[in-house]
């Protein structure tokens, strides 16, 4: 969990290597984050619509890219899911752009207001 504290103004900014493991241990919790994802709606697609394992995997996959389900929903709690699945999926888009974006934001923000004479 050291690489998710952020050092305050005050401190010497991380150096290369340490940034780069900050990068790699955010890119990692991005990835974890992606994974359940991806299972929970595989679970829901082969739960409320019947779908086969490969069939599951590819709505879930093309729901949480943002690009919409292949297969149109049937019943009414498939219908339900991928509704509730697709706007799971737009607050993971956003959550996921933080977790990776956050990194690099701060170094060059820390960069422009550390003073190396503090």
């Amino acid at each position: 969990m050291k690489h998710f504290k952020y050092e305050p103004r005050s401190q010497r900014p991380l150096s290369q290597r340490g940034f780069a493991v900050r990068l790699l241990s955010h890119f990692a919790l991005a990835s974890a984050v992606v994974a359940l994802s991806l299972t929970f709606g595989i679970w829901g697609y082969e739960h409320f619509e019947h779908l086969s394992p490969i069939d599951a995997f590819l709505n879930a996959a093309m729901l949480l890219g943002g690009m919409g389900p292949v297969n149109r929903p049937d019943t009414e709690g498939g219908k339900l899911f991928a509704g509730g699945y697709a706007l799971f999926s737009g607050l993971i888009f956003l959550v996921l752009a933080g977790i990776m974006v956050g990194p690099v934001a701060h170094r060059v923000l820390h960069l422009f207001h550390w003073d190396p004479e503090a």
